[in-house]
């Protein structure tokens, strides 16, 4: 934080920001680090974090790794998050149409988040085919490279576009972010995402936008497996998933006017 950020806050809590800084740190560390690893980039000594990281393994926010000394994020802030109200509703809200969409696909389907700059997967719904493809809840991943992504990025304000584009890590080059927020542009016009998936071969992305108050609230995605005799098409399959994701909207408008 800068000197004139510093200037203008009216309270300071340094206790509770030291225990803020261990926790977006190893949000964002890829393994677990140990205590004098996280000393060293928050510059700090160890022994002023050693009974800061002790109450946090307490409380089950953060935990120690099996293999190492290191610490790691918990899912416990996932799991707080989720119990607002807002979130929980449009969950359950959600899920019985995502069983339909399985039942009727035959493929499996999962409901995406922005967080962070990122789109993390808070429900999901498994296949019972033999051959499938699922994503796990609490998978993560950057915005620009996911099908998810792109649709809550695309359905969102300039305003709130610029400000998720501050938090892309690792962040773009001026040519790539151009490049993707033409893309975005794109699907927001045909309203489904189709796209090779980035990280598994044969699988199609197919998502759509849940919205909620002119905004993606979240996506609606399909890992649609590419089989040799498939029951259904990635373009019908992509029809499903709209019809669904529109479902989920106006109960969503209907719950809201209740409150």
């Amino acid at each position: 934080m800068d000197d004139i950020e510093d200037e203008d806050r009216r309270y300071k809590a340094p206790a509770l920001e030291k225990g803020l800084d261990i926790l977006e740190l190893l949000a964002d560390a890829a393994e677990p680090l140990p205590l004098a690893a996280i000393a060293d980039q928050l510059d700090r000594s160890r022994g002023e974090l050693h009974r800061m990281v002790q109450v946090l393994q307490f409380r089950g926010y953060i935990d120690q790794d099996a293999g190492s000394e290191g610490y790691r994020l918990t899912d416990r802030l996932f799991a707080l998050g989720m119990r607002q109200p807002r979130t929980r509703n449009l969950v359950e809200l959600s899920l019985p149409v995502m069983r339909q969409l399985v039942q009727d696909s035959g493929e499996s389907c999962h409901l995406a988040f922005h967080s962070r700059g990122e789109m993390v997967v808070v429900a999901r719904v498994e296949s019972g085919e033999q051959v499938g493809f699922s994503v796990r809840v609490g998978y993560r991943r950057p915005i620009p490279s996911t099908a998810s992504g792109a649709v809550l990025y695309a359905f969102q304000s300039d305003a709130v576009r610029q400000r998720w584009e501050s938090l892309f890590a690792p962040a773009l080059s001026p040519a790539a972010l151009k490049e993707f927020r033409a893309h975005a542009d794109t699907v927001r016009t045909r309203q489904v995402e189709l796209t090779q998936s980035p990280l598994v071969g044969g699988v199609t992305d197919i998502s759509a936008p849940i919205m909620r108050g002119g905004a993606a609230a979240a996506a609606l995605t399909v890992p649609y497996l590419e089989r040799r005799e498939p029951v259904h098409s990635a373009e019908q399959v992509s029809v499903m998933v709209l019809a669904a994701a529109e479902r989920i909207a106006e109960q969503l408008v209907q719950s809201d006017e209740r409150l």
